[in-house]
């Protein structure tokens, strides 16, 4: 259970003052921008090799951040046409360290007793030319990011995640390690379940709290025009899915986002998300080159 100074979440950029660059170390290409989309400070992670650039915290590998959150939140972009990593060092029960790590780079999940490996397949835009073709023109969906890659919310269930995968407990998030090409707007760990799509009022209304669900912090948020859908304009990936009794071995946005709540069809919540022919297709063909595989050798 985090402790009281990580509850409800803990903004983590904001904690541990990256942009001092004290508790945090960054090499090579690394960059903080105003992004006027996000309307706020963004840091760029960029260069050829993913290895040589990258945002880390803490600053040194004797250093933990001690985040004992059940998810962590990392709102971020895939550069377009780029490849990015990320690394994420967690502590077990058992005090075993853990890596979990994702990236466009990996054809196909990797598994040792130290060491998870997940491809990481971008979305487009709905309604894009490579949205419309993803599951046809496009044979192998993991690889660079498209061009009109969206901004991000991932979500990752850690305790899950080792549970699944390793048969272990979790016990804390040691260390986070940025590769890329990458915009970052920030990261943030907690117990809850924080679903963009739904208001503070609609989320008090639907009686959300009492699932572990609740809106997602101002601080957290990517801005919304009035008018607009947070799911029109952003991806939101929760992995492993909720509900999934197989551990998937890749991470995806598997539907259009969670089912919004209204405060006229509260009771109904959740609803069965109709997927799209090309969503179809393009999970058919993640499954067939994720399917899961014997544990391999050290690599």
């Amino acid at each position: 259970v985090p402790a009281a100074w990580q509850r409800p979440y803990l903004n983590v950029f904001k904690h541990f003052r990256v942009e001092e660059w004290k508790r945090s170390a960054r090499e090579g290409d690394v960059a903080a921008l105003t992004d006027a989309r996000l309307k706020g400070t963004v840091y760029r992670i960029r260069g050829s090799v993913p290895a040589s650039s990258y945002l880390q915290l803490p600053r040194t590998g004797t250093q933990s951040l001690g985040l004992a959150g059940r998810y962590l939140y990392l709102l971020f972009r895939p550069m377009p046409r780029k490849h990015f990593v990320v690394h994420l060092d967690v502590a077990t029960e058992e005090n075993q360290v853990v890596r979990i790590s994702f990236s466009n780079l990996f054809k196909e999940f990797k598994s040792t007793a130290t060491w998870l490996q997940f491809p990481f397949v971008c979305g487009a835009a709905t309604g894009s030319a490579y949205d419309r073709t993803a599951g046809t023109a496009r044979r192998d969906p993991v690889g660079a990011a498209p061009a009109d890659v969206r901004w991000t919310c991932l979500v990752l269930d850690l305790h899950s995640i080792l549970s699944l995968y390793l048969n272990r407990r979790y016990s804390h998030l040691k260390s986070v390690k940025l590769c890329s090409n990458l915009l970052v707007k920030n990261l943030c760990t907690s117990d809850l379940v924080f679903d963009p799509g739904v208001t503070f009022s609609e989320a008090r209304q639907a009686d959300l709290a009492c699932r572990g669900v609740a809106p997602m912090p101002r601080e957290m948020a990517f801005p919304v025009p009035k008018g607009e859908k947070w799911h029109d304009l952003y991806d939101y990936i929760r992995f492993p899915s909720e509900g999934s009794k197989l551990p998937f071995d890749s991470i995806q946005k598997s539907c259009p986002g969670p089912a919004a709540v209204s405060e006229d069809s509260a009771q109904q919540l959740p609803q069965p998300v109709t997927l799209t022919k090309a969503v179809r297709d393009r999970l058919s063909l993640i499954h067939q080159i994720t399917s899961p595989k014997a544990v391999s050798a050290p690599w």
